[in-house]
């Protein structure tokens, strides 16, 4: 059953004296969730849930960051274009942040008011507090991580406005301040002993934090910081796991789609959830892919051709292609009146749009209410492939490697067999760039559309003290289409231009905030 955050959001609309709307609006104003709201383990489960539905409306943004600038999609939206061409200034609605900042808020509230109420209400054991704090702190923990990768440098706050006193005039943290409240967070979480493995039904499993979604975190955040050793610790905490309900990477390439329909599979970490059924309204992020002319997000010609290189080494190795291309063949179908993948230009996203029919024609869901997966144990393998590549574990990264490929009907990296003793040379004589290359080029597939893809480009221009910021550059080159390549090539010298502008409205209200470097240049 799919995750129905919706019922508890319906939950806990009844439960409060204002209106469902007022509620959901939260701001960091007037609308606050006071002292006289605490008074029992329900009012924390409610805003502990409300949290989830802020996340939720911070969709278009995971994917919209995630993307735009990362080459396998483009937009001709204005706003879009500004992303994706590295020209966006402070007044453009998408550098806002607001929505990550609502999440914050609500975790910082259950933070600070959950322990009161165990005073209060004396059937709100321990054990249960613990868990909500687990949740609020994944929340808050991880709209940071976000916030890091696109800002660098925002405000940190960890206390909750309370009443329009305070004041709302704070600095901005240095990113390693904010890498480490991030890491504090996951490690306070976990010391608690309450993070759960699983919940009673498998779209809580999946729809709610567990300990699986707080090490997928830990390992993100280990991985951005280059803290490499750590990163692979946290990875082999879920995929070297034995517990009965933990995450299982889907190894049958026929089972593929089923992380995606109907979702919430066993290789799902934490996904937000949604279901038309019940809410009677669609989450519309399904149509930044749709096929009408006016489609927020396309595929790239960069991405096209990747995805008919894969589909031509399937079809070497005997697969039946049925007209699709893409990763596992399922991830896109072509819709050029039955061209041929190798002559078509357009193309179905399957991802958020399809069910479990394999034909275009009875294949699309019926309502866009599809999930958006945050971690899934495809990406915790490449995460360690990433990390065990940076530690001159060239084997270790391989394993994961050919397991991703192996999944996607793909033969292993270079014909390398791991269990050849004879091959033991060249796996060591692998370069760390050739394995790095194969591995963002994985993600990339595997991901697409997912909102990952930028940041992993802005990972490898980092890295090694921006060793390959070159080849950092070239990558975020090739896959756009939509402006003069020499300006971004000017554009992105400026290692302060790889990050958004602080909201100008932002800029206006608090007078001890400083815009990032590259727009005071700017401006």
């Amino acid at each position: 059953m799919k995750n129905k955050i919706n019922i508890l959001v319906g939950l806990l609309c009844m439960m409060l004296t204002t209106s469902c709307n007022d509620w959901l609006d939260l701001k960091p104003n007037n609308e606050q969730v006071t002292d006289d709201y605490w008074k029992s383990k329900e009012d924390v489960e409610s805003v502990v849930t409300s949290g989830y539905y802020y996340m939720r409306e911070c969709v278009p943004y995971y994917i919209k960051w995630g993307e735009l600038r990362g080459g396998a999609f483009y937009s001709m939206n204005s706003d879009d274009v500004k992303l994706q061409d590295f020209n966006l200034t402070p007044s453009y609605k998408l550098c806002e942040y607001a929505n990550f900042y609502k999440v914050i808020d609500n975790a910082n509230s259950v933070l600070h008011y959950a322990p009161a109420v165990r005073s209060i209400d004396n059937t709100y054991y321990e054990s249960v507090m613990n868990s909500h704090l687990c949740e609020a702190y994944f929340q808050r923990a991880y709209s940071y991580l976000i916030l890091l990768k696109n800002y660098q440098s925002v405000p940190l706050i960890t206390e909750p406005y309370v009443d329009d006193s305070q004041s709302f005039d704070v600095k901005k943290s240095t990113e390693e301040e904010i890498v480490g409240r991030i890491k504090k967070d996951v490690e306070t979480a976990l010391a608690t002993g309450a993070a759960k493995g699983s919940y009673e039904e498998t779209w809580q499993t999946k729809g709610r934090v567990t300990k699986w979604a707080l090490y997928a975190l830990m390992a993100d955040v280990c991985l951005w910081n280059e803290d490499y050793e750590e990163c692979v610790k946290y990875c082999d905490m879920i995929l070297n796991a034995t517990d009965a309900f933990r995450p299982v990477f889907v190894s049958n390439t026929n089972d593929w789609y089923t992380l995606f329909f109907p979702g919430n599979s066993n290789e799902s970490i934490f996904e937000l959830n949604w279901d038309y059924n019940i809410e009677l309204k669609n989450n519309n992020f399904a149509s930044l892919w749709s096929q009408s002319a006016s489609s927020r997000l396309r595929f790239s010609r960069e991405a096209i051709e990747k995805m008919r290189a894969e589909t031509e080494e399937l079809e070497k190795a005997g697969m039946l292609l049925d007209g699709r291309a893409g990763r596992m063949y399922l991830a896109t179908y072509v819709t050029d009146n039955g061209a041929p993948y190798q002559t078509a230009n357009n193309f179905y996203f399957w991802k958020y749009n399809g069910n479990e029919v394999v034909d275009i024609t009875g294949g699309v869901r019926t309502h866009q209410d599809a999930n958006f997966i945050i971690y899934r144990v495809a990406e915790i393998m490449m995460m360690k492939a990433q990390a065990e590549i940076m530690l001159g574990h060239n084997r270790e990264a391989l394993t994961q490697i050919n397991r991703i490929r192996n999944r996607a009907g793909l033969a292993n990296f270079k014909g390398i067999d791991l269990d050849d003793p004879l091959m033991e040379e060249e796996i060591n004589n692998l370069s760390k760039l050739e394995l790095l290359e194969e591995v963002l080029d994985q993600k990339e597939l595997e991901f697409m559309g997912e909102g990952k893809r930028w940041y992993d480009l802005l990972w490898f221009g980092r890295i090694d003290k921006n060793a390959y910021v070159d080849l950092f550059v070239d990558e975020v080159l090739k896959g756009n289409q939509t402006t003069n390549l020499s300006w971004i090539r000017s554009v992105l010298v400026d290692k302060n231009a790889w990050y958004m502008p602080i909201p100008q409205s932002d800029m206006d209200r608090n007078r001890l905030l400083e815009q990032n470097p590259y727009y005071e240049i700017a401006n």
